[in-house]
């Protein structure tokens, strides 16, 4: 592929993966996330 073609590829994978980042922010994900990955960190030592 041209570097053109790969440099377009990589600005719309970019731009689509800021606007799914700040979808998922708007909509409350973020801690919802947080709240996930805190529950598999205390099972996996034990404590909950």
């Amino acid at each position: 592929m041209s570097s053109r073609k790969v440099r377009w590829i990589r600005i719309v994978l970019f731009t689509a993966a800021a606007l799914f980042f700040i979808i998922g922010i708007t909509r409350g994900e973020a801690g919802t996330v947080l709240t996930k990955a805190v529950n598999i960190c205390l099972e996996c030592i034990g404590i909950g």
